[in-house]
């Protein structure tokens, strides 16, 4: 499959490219079409695996020369990483860089001759993350051409590095593919250090000092999780003699001890990538980077990696102390951050949040590994991929649009620029009303908890989940409002490209929503044949299909009442507002003779569960939950 190799190479001399191309308008173009040649791509390969049946595929064995090109990058990234630590004063950080990739080396050169095993593996999963990384990434991109211009029009303290930033983005594009798609250990250690790097450099994209902070505290822990996830590598192919990702799984599902230990390796440095407590603090810290970049790193890319390597560790999961570590600190995040995210009015952090904490959810279906649980871990995945894909571009637009991303300042969004608020419900309904996926997918994880009788991932399932509806709802609240708005529309400066990278997320996540029973029968189940050998009916389908009707709700309803209320006079009897009504119920004149606005604002809690109140206590206590988990393997504790 020449396809492979294409997916994997093309972003990367496409980057180049961006580098090297000095205009913007043509920067853009050539970025416009790579991002649709990407998804064609990603399309064949999906056609080609279909056309073979549908059944896994193991590609390319004989890989010498790769194999030492792969090094070479390692020791190049190697040697970028220690650079800049030793430029910025971050010495310490470069050891976590340099000491794995040297133990990586010295395997490859020094250590036992490896079984031969493919390298490339095409199956279900793999699919399934390709099409995400493919068709969100690439709208991503498509959207980042347009909003860069307004961005750096509306920031002119910033210097202008598109080049930069775009051939970032094509390299995480590029990174990914190779991640999701291989089967050697070796080559999944390169890719992951790869998407750290360049996450690292989108998140100090503006060279602040903030910036510059957050992105080494970003750095060093996903160095911190590829540190351990090479150990684990190491000590598996010296053990086994093999670094096949099936093989261990394979023995880890056998209970095979020195599969297990590196499985729980792995899966701590899983937990560092998906931005889960202790960890969180990385993905928190890059919503100083341009919006492109922070939808990239939330839905399409970074942290789907460690969710990703999750599922496929799944198997060997279950019933393991490793499993009980993963589920206890995925349903702690889920719980932890949602609580944490009620206390934000900064719409990105909101959405940071709210990505930590639905990721906590995956982590912890993970954890559990059943064919049920991780039957709502892929729906968890799928929908939130393309529903934060759209919030976070919706913000961005929005912001450029009003000159601020909070909350309180989207009173009346849908009727001052109403295609944004339009975009921006049809995320958040995404995100937590039926019949979306991403509340259907949270029931079946409950359910599945239920019947595995684990009590404490029930708690955090349904505290989690209400909490998850107060703060959607606050904002959801905001942007249907009309008591202090002007009454005059805002123009809409988005450019075509991002509207129409919007106009796809929101038809494509209504689609999903119709083809639910379809995609669950004709994907998802064989997947988990696949994975588990096995695959259970979480809903009937004549639930899944009257869920569908319930969509016709969920639109009909706010349409209906904006068509209704637009002409409607709001001032119709007029409110006692402590001074002189001017008559439509939204200004009044106090007793000074002064001219005030009517607001209506929310309350936030930020003294009672917001990030400094919250944030050291649950680090504290997840991180304690792993210490403790991973002396208990390492001891020999399975």
């Amino acid at each position: 499959m020449p396809v492979v190799p294409f997916l994997i190479c093309f972003p990367l001399v496409v980057a180049l490219l961006m580098f090297v191309i000095p205009s913007n308008s043509v920067r853009n173009a050539v970025a416009y079409v790579s991002a649709v040649i990407i998804m064609g791509a990603t399309g064949m390969l999906l056609v080609q695996w279909l056309a073979g049946g549908r059944k896994p595929i193991d590609l390319y064995y004989e890989t010498e020369m790769v194999d030492h090109v792969i090094l070479g990058v390692e020791l190049f990234l190697m040697v970028l990483v220690t650079f800049l630590c030793f430029k910025y004063k971050k010495y310490w950080i470069s050891l976590l860089s340099i000491v794995p990739t040297l133990l990586i080396a010295s395997l490859e050169l020094q250590g036992p001759k490896l079984e031969e095993i493919a390298h490339i593996k095409i199956d279900h999963l793999s699919i399934l993350m390709c099409l995400i990384i493919g068709v969100i990434g690439s709208l991503i991109v498509i959207y980042a051409g347009g909003y860069m211009h307004g961005y750096h029009n509306h920031h002119k303290e910033v210097k202008d590095r598109r080049n930069y930033f775009f051939m970032l983005l094509f390299i995480f594009l590029g990174a990914m593919f190779g991640f999701v798609l291989s089967e050697s250990l070796l080559w999944i250690d390169l890719f992951w250090e790869m998407t750290s790097i360049c996450s690292f450099l989108l998140i100090g994209y503006t060279r602040t000092e903030e910036a510059v902070n957050n992105s080494f505290r970003a750095l060093w822990m996903n160095l911190l999780g590829g540190a351990v996830l090479a150990l684990g590598i190491c000590y598996f192919a010296v053990v086994e003699e093999t670094a096949s990702l099936s093989k261990l799984v394979e023995l880890g599902v056998g209970g095979n001890r020195f599969a297990l230990i590196p499985v729980a390796f792995i899966a701590f440095a899983a937990l560092t990538k998906s931005a889960q407590l202790p960890f969180s603090t990385w993905l928190i810290g890059a919503m100083v980077a341009p919006t492109p970049s922070s939808a990239l790193l939330h839905s399409a890319t970074m942290v789907k990696a460690g969710i990703y390597i999750l599922f496929r560790l799944s198997p060997a999961l279950h019933g393991t102390t490793a499993g009980t570590m993963i589920s206890l600190v995925g349903g702690f995040t889920f719980l932890a951050a949602s609580f944490m995210a009620i206390a934000q009015s900064d719409a990105k952090k909101v959405l940071a949040f709210s990505t930590i904490s639905n990721l906590g959810l995956m982590v912890a279906c993970a954890g559990v590994g059943t064919s049920t649980t991780i039957w709502a871990g892929v729906f968890l995945m799928i929908f939130h991929a393309i529903s934060k894909s759209l919030l976070f571009q919706d913000v961005g637009a929005t912001e450029n649009a009003i000159h601020s991303r909070d909350i309180e300042d989207m009173h009346g969004l849908l009727f001052r620029l109403p295609t944004l608020a339009i975009f921006m419900f049809i995320g958040i309904a995404g995100m937590f009303l039926a019949p979306f996926g991403m509340l259907i997918s949270k029931w079946s994880a409950l359910r599945a908890s239920v019947d595995a009788n684990n009590i404490i991932l029930v708690f955090f399932i349904v505290f989690g989940s209400a909490t998850t509806s107060f703060y959607w709802t606050k904002w959801m609240g905001k942007i249907i409002s009309k008591s202090h708005m002007t009454g005059e529309r805002l123009t809409d400066i988005s450019k075509k490209n991002e509207i129409a990278s919007m106009w796809i997320h929101a038809v494509l996540m209504i689609a999903l929503c119709l083809v639910f029973p379809l995609l669950s029968h004709v994907f998802v189940n064989p997947l988990l044949v696949e994975t588990f050998g096995k695959s259970e009916e979480v809903l009937p389908l004549g639930i899944l299909y009257m869920l569908i009707v319930i969509i016709a709700l969920v639109f009909a309803v706010p349409a209906f009442s904006y068509l209704y209320s637009r002409n409607m006079k709001i001032n119709q009897k007029l409110a006692y507002m402590s001074g002189i009504n001017t008559g439509d119920d939204r200004e009044f004149v106090d007793s000074f003779g002064d001219s005030k606005k009517v607001w209506l604002s929310n309350y936030y809690f930020a003294g009672i569960v917001g990030q400094r109140r919250l944030m050291v206590p649950s680090q504290v206590f997840s991180a304690a939950i792993i210490i403790i988990m991973l002396c208990m393997v390492i001891g020999g504790v399975m």
